[in-house]
């Protein structure tokens, strides 16, 4: 398990999407930020979805997704649906 696996909502396969785009820290996720993350991941696998935007963002914050404010999913889904 690697160091961005400790945080909520990243498994496996999200820990790689991450390191394939330069992603190996929590510093480099939280630098980059979701929306630049996601987007970078996206450009290699088209099918990243809403709920991979909103589990990176919960990682982030250091909380599952699900519990994301209600006022963060909707400026996400607003994000996610302009690349969608």
């Amino acid at each position: 398990m690697g160091e961005l696996q400790k945080l909520p909502n990243i498994g496996k396969v999200t820990e790689n999407q991450l390191n394939e785009i330069g992603i190996k820290t929590i510093k480099d996720l939280k630098e980059m930020g979701s929306y630049e993350a996601w987007l970078a991941i996206k450009e290699n696998d088209p099918s990243a979805c809403y709920n991979r935007l909103c589990g990176i963002e919960g990682a982030i914050q250091g909380i599952r997704w699900h519990n994301l404010s209600d006022n963060d999913k909707k400026t996400l889904k607003d994000f996610y649906l302009m690349y969608k």
